[in-house]
């Protein structure tokens, strides 16, 4: 009798080697764009739709000079909240999909690894979908660094380019040490000269590329008008997107089915999470379902700044390539 899903595939066990296996296989959890937390973990395993966050803002005001006439002004402290939204996705595949994995050592590893694989790249169209909904939101704007209206050399994306788009943090600057850009970018820097590699195990047999020393991140599925030739890229810091796996009561993540008469096993792999960039606020403003689509992660109704912009670590670069 051949082998089942259901014989190989153990839930409890299955689940957290696919959820560890899509942070090992994603770029996004490696460079450290996205961190996983237990306080995320415990926010996207709450019954609701979206979580608060409350913080207290920076105190302000000039210092004042000390004399034995007048009493201080006492200044206030401002509180507001960031909001995440839950997401909650879910795939299933017929057997006949996985069946070519299923002939090797260890089935449920080669299944885990199909579904991580599947899921890293699922995470990383979401996370651009948030980018680009972010983005449209008029309060992000101290944030986006375009070059794209500019004429001749003054357009393209360079060395120069990239430092004057980090510089839209400031002093915060610094603090990005990762770029994510498309494809066709990535390939006429590197026809510069401009990415470099650095080993990413001892062994020397792997290599990560970088730009001025930020990790590069390659994925198409970044904004670009092909007809203008505009390209987007984003510059982020280390932990500007928070993550979290959640739980939530009644839940079940990973389940098999079979339809005897059909002769088809499936399996279904449900998840619940949070990917947020954090100090920008999900308004909810245009959501039909219970957990918005990567669409209505998109539109830029949907997402307010709250944070003062050099503390969100991501910026948007809009450039040419050539």
């Amino acid at each position: 009798m051949a082998t089942k899903i259901a014989d190989v595939i153990v839930p409890e066990v299955f689940n957290p080697y696919v959820v560890q296996r899509t942070m090992e296989l994603s770029a996004i959890f490696q460079s450290g764009i996205a961190q996983r937390t237990p306080e995320f973990d415990r926010l996207a395993s709450v019954g609701a739709k979206t979580v608060q966050m409350p913080f207290w803002g920076d105190l302000t005001g000039d210092d004042e000079v000390l004399d034995d006439q007048n009493a201080l002004t006492p200044g206030k402290i401002q509180a507001s909240k960031d909001e995440a939204v839950i997401l909650r996705r879910g795939r299933a595949w017929g057997a006949n999909d996985l069946a070519a994995n299923l002939a090797g050592d260890d089935p449920m590893r080669a299944i885990g690894d199909l579904v991580a694989a599947y899921w890293a790249r699922r995470y990383q169209a979401t996370l651009i979908a948030t980018l680009e909904g972010v983005f449209s939101a008029p309060t992000m704007a101290d944030n986006i660094h375009d070059i794209s209206g500019e004429s001749g050399d003054d357009a393209i994306i360079t060395a120069h380019s990239i430092v004057d788009a980090a510089q839209k943090l400031g002093d915060a600057k610094d603090q990005l040490t990762a770029i994510v850009m498309h494809s066709a970018t990535e390939a006429e820097l590197k026809k510069r000269d401009l990415i470099e590699y650095i080993p990413a195990s001892t062994n020397g047999t792997d290599r990560i590329p970088t730009f001025l020393g930020k990790r590069v991140i390659v994925d198409d599925g970044t904004p670009v008008d092909t007809e203008n030739g505009v390209y987007t890229t984003y510059l982020f810091g280390p932990g500007a997107v928070a993550y979290g796996e959640g739980n939530p009561v009644g839940f079940v993540p990973t389940e098999t089915d079979r339809d005897s008469l059909a002769g088809e096993d499936y399996l279904i792999n449900r998840r619940t999470f949070i990917l947020h960039p954090r100090g920008v606020r999900f308004t909810s403003a245009s959501v039909a379902g219970v957990s918005p689509s990567n669409t209505e992660l998109a539109d830029g109704d949907n997402w307010t700044r709250v944070y003062e912009p050099k503390a969100i670590r991501i910026v948007k670069f809009v450039h040419k390539i050539a």
